[in-house]
């Protein structure tokens, strides 16, 4: 019985909405910013939705922009680069996920604006966390890319880096600027109608 209960928090209504509006958002972002090579939003709004409404429905929002976004992908379709990036796209929301397990924000009250230091340090880490998830990410996609066109995994590491350095960068400056405001902003939204 205690399962059912958590299904159906999972697909509750307030979480399917969010579910379609993190979606949403990230795809806008992405057909917006296609022609930045691996800069997007989209990694943010899946730690965010990984953060603000647990693992599964925010590997459902990784999965479904890429379902999406890689299927109508402006730099063209492949399936087996389709399966890693879905795959790898729930890092972002299993570290979302954990960082809330963790509690990394959640002793701030989300209304009002934390201290500067306290700021300072807690984007620091969502920062670093958002690196290290990209780090991971770009890692194991780059080795699926070269592997299917019949290059060596340490070509992937090579021909991958500068696309790699430019994502990581990206996502550490989206992640500390970016995951505080966006909790609070959510938080609050999902207090509207209560």
């Amino acid at each position: 019985m205690k399962i059912l209960n958590k299904n159906r928090q999972i697909f509750s209504t307030r979480n399917l909405s969010l579910i379609v509006f993190m979606t949403s958002i990230s795809l806008a972002s992405n057909y917006a910013m296609f022609w930045i090579l691996n800069v997007k939003l989209m990694d943010l709004f899946v730690f965010i939705s990984g953060y603000m409404m647990g693992l599964i429905p925010g590997m459902i929002v990784g999965v479904l922009i890429w379902l999406v976004y890689g299927t109508l992908n402006p730099y063209g379709f492949n399936v087996i680069i389709l399966a890693a990036t879905c795959t790898c796209e729930t890092f972002y929301a299993i570290a979302g996920w954990l960082s809330s397990k963790l509690n990394l924000y959640s002793d701030i009250n989300f209304l009002e604006e934390p201290l500067e230091k306290e700021a300072w340090l807690i984007n620091l880490k969502f920062g670093v966390i958002g690196f290290f998830a990209t780090f991971f990410y770009d890692l194991l996609t780059n080795i699926v890319s070269t592997v299917i066109v019949g290059l060596s995994p340490i070509m992937a590491i090579i021909s991958g880096a500068p696309f790699s350095i430019a994502h990581e960068v990206s996502n550490f400056s989206f992640f500390f600027f970016g995951c505080s405001p966006l909790i609070r902003a959510v938080k609050r939204f999902a207090l509207i109608g209560r």
